[in-house]
């Protein structure tokens, strides 16, 4: 079977991705990280009146150099003296609203005050600490666009305008099998030429990681009934259904055969790692099967699960940027090859290297200890050399 080109296989996956589910309410305490599903309108100024920005007495700018008379306080969320006339004072404090007729507001530390005459010893301008109306933002202003990812600033904003509950797009969901007779589970009594499974646990976490709703289904040996089970009932539950194992060229390799029966999109990549990747639609849901090398299944899942999962929630997890190598790398594969890689920042550059990782099979699952990127390097055999640029996918922080 002739295998198709990374760029085929990224263009097939695009053309074919779905688009964004629909959306749900729920309380502002549970909308960090999700995508919000309409834009958020103001409804009135904020603030409403003009507002002391700190402590001090509220009066009128003409009145400095004067004797003021202090009429009385308002106290944050009290009002009690609305207005004031010439040669009159309002100790105020943080927030309060400004009275009717003071346009300036003069520190404490800026006074003297005997008894209830205030006397400004050092001056300032007009205005000063005043907040305007609609300061932050102004009725029918849009504060917050419709797939905006929600962080801290964007709830706080939220709370200040007392929405208790927002309307987000729904998670996508994502489940993983993984496969065969070889795989045993973390609790079962392990034989001699088995191995723990790890796919199913290291995808459901990468899966979680990036915010997106993934269930771990186990495993399911390499019976072909059991595998077709599994994979049809977690269709009912999933926008993805991710296995590991089984879709290359083995005797036992049932997984391509129970795939086969949907909408094939394409079976096999000129990749390493995951050339036998395998995607496959089935109506409006997805099933990606992935090779059952740990890394080989790590890196697919970035490069063909995670983009859909992306347009499913409408939001990008995973960057490409530019980084500049470090030392010298020569390319023993011909394949487009995934590299991880060391990525650090400094001097206002990305710079990726190798250093501390082992060379091997696709199996070498310790490499993305602290990993937080691929290098990313188109077909052929090559040299690059130490300051070469190279395209890195990021699917970590960095800075």
């Amino acid at each position: 079977m002739a295998h198709i080109s990374f760029e085929e296989s990224i263009k097939i996956l695009n053309n074919n991705l779905p688009q964004c589910k629909s959306s749900e309410r729920v309380f502002l305490e549970n909308a960090l990280n999700r995508v919000l599903a309409e834009d958020v309108v103001a409804k009135y100024d904020n603030p409403y009146m003009p507002t002391a920005s700190m402590d001090g007495y509220a009066v009128k700018y003409e009145d400095i150099g004067k004797e003021i008379k202090i009429i009385g306080r308002n106290p944050a969320g009290t009002f009690e003296y609305d207005e004031i006339k010439e040669g009159e004072a309002v100790k105020t404090y943080t927030g309060s609203f400004m009275p009717k007729g003071a346009d300036t507001l003069v520190p404490i530390e800026n006074v003297e005050v005997s008894g209830d005459i205030l006397k400004v010893i050092k001056k300032v301008q007009k205005g000063f600490s005043v907040r305007p109306v609609g300061e932050d933002f102004k009725k029918g202003e849009v504060l917050i666009k419709k797939g905006t990812l929600l962080k801290p600033g964007e709830i706080g904003v939220l709370a200040s305008l007392g929405v208790p509950v927002v309307s987000v797009v729904k998670k996508p969901v994502v489940s993983v099998l993984a496969t065969g007779e070889e795989v045993v589970d973390l609790d079962e009594e392990y034989k001699m030429g088995q191995i723990r499974s790890s796919n199913n646990y290291t995808l459901t976490a990468l899966g979680r990681n990036f915010g997106f709703e993934a269930h771990n289904l186990g495993i399911a040996g390499d019976n072909k009934k059991a595998i077709k089970e599994k994979i049809v009932e977690a269709l009912k539950n999933s926008d993805v259904v991710v296995t590991t194992g089984g879709v290359s060229v083995g005797d036992f390799d049932f997984v391509k055969e129970i795939v086969g029966e949907f909408e094939v999109l394409f079976h096999g990549v000129n990749i390493k790692p995951g050339q036998w990747v395998m995607l496959a639609r089935a109506g409006d849901k997805y099933i990606v099967s992935l090779p059952g090398f740990p890394y080989s299944s790590f890196v697919t899942f970035l490069l063909y699960v995670v983009p859909i999962l992306e347009s499913l929630e409408g939001k990008k997890v995973l960057r490409k940027i530019k980084a500049r190598l470090s030392h010298p790398f020569e390319k023993k594969f011909a394949k487009y090859q995934f590299v991880a890689v060391n990525i650090e920042y400094k001097d206002g550059e990305f710079y990726v290297d190798t250093f501390g990782k082992k060379q091997g099979s696709s199996g070498i699952l310790t490499n993305l200890i602290n990993n937080k990127a691929l290098m990313c390097l188109p077909e052929g055999l090559y040299n690059l050399d130490a300051g070469e640029m190279v395209d890195v996918f990021v699917y970590e922080r960095v800075i």
